[in-house]
């Protein structure tokens, strides 16, 4: 099986989605992917029971990706092994009227990880500058001054959401919050294959919405806009990752081992000394309990 390199995935230099690949042959099965994902996950989930103990950082992992990408699944797959306590999903759907009495950050802002703990974004900050690109008349319901009408979005605008959510990002980066953002890059011929499967399995049809056709007809604005987002945003404090998506099972285990890499480069993570007087006592304490 082929080494997975997190640095070969991590957007340092502005990049074009079409140039990079959406699927990936790292030489294996899909038996051993799963086993090796398995055992990440492992190592993940021991990993946070210690950065719970060290109470110093929390960890924000962010999903982007068009429908279809398996970002559910992902969450489900890579996170099954965390105690339950240890993670929050948050999946960010259309602001809601308590939501848009605030400005757009607000509602981020409120679900971003205690300490010790990891939030997960299913949709992220960055709905702001990717659906409301495609539909920029969703800005009016925000009702911000001097916005009327489509054509009253200053040139601007965009720009200026970028430099918001990079300060966002730079200041709960700065008091403790380690930030890790993935694009599931999935193709669009593999987008098609698996809107049909929704429509061909029964148990799946659920999931199926004529609005996702509406919005894979505007395919080619979304890849810009998400190329457009990634390039205004990938900071070092704050990188993004653009993971092959058309395999699940490769994609699940590329975050998955990106996340464990880039927080076992956090050193100081470790579990708190016991202390010292009661490391003095700790044998007349377990005297006391094996006498009762």
């Amino acid at each position: 099986m082929k080494t997975i390199k997190c640095d070969d995935f991590r957007v340092d230099s502005s990049i074009k989605l079409s140039d990079l690949p959406t699927a990936l042959n790292i030489d294996t099965s899909e038996k051993k992917k799963s086993k090796a994902l398995e055992k990440t996950r492992e190592k993940l989930s021991k990993l946070q029971d210690k950065m719970y103990a060290h109470n110093r950082y929390g960890v924000l992992i962010c999903l982007q990706g068009m429908d279809t990408a398996g970002k559910d699944s992902l969450i489900r797959e890579v996170f099954k092994e965390f105690n339950s306590r240890g993670v929050v999903v948050h999946s960010f759907k259309t602001p809601n009227s308590s939501e848009l009495e605030h400005d757009y950050l607000w509602r981020h802002y409120m679900a971003l990880p205690e300490k010790g703990k990891f939030s997960v974004f299913n949709r992220t900050q960055y709905e702001n500058v990717l659906v409301t690109r495609v539909h920029p008349e969703y800005i009016l319901n925000e009702n911000l001054p001097g916005i009327e009408s489509v054509a009253d979005i200053p040139a601007d605008f965009w720009q200026k959401r970028y430099e918001q959510i990079n300060n966002f990002e730079k200041h709960i980066v700065q008091n403790g919050t380690i930030v890790l953002k993935f694009f599931l890059h999935l193709s669009k011929e593999e987008q098609r294959q698996r809107l049909l499967r929704r429509l061909d399995k029964e148990e799946h049809n659920w999931k199926f919405s004529p609005g996702d056709l509406k919005e894979r007809a505007r395919w080619d604005e979304y890849q810009q806009y998400y190329e457009e987002a990634i390039n205004n945003t990938s900071k070092k404090h704050a990188p993004w990752y653009v993971v092959p998506a058309d395999n699940k099972e490769t994609c699940r285990y590329i975050v998955a081992k990106t996340i464990l890499d880039e927080l076992e480069k956090y050193t100081d993570i470790k579990e708190p000394e016991l202390d010292p007087e009661i490391k003095k006592h700790i044998v007349s304490y377990r005297d006391a309990l094996q006498k009762e």
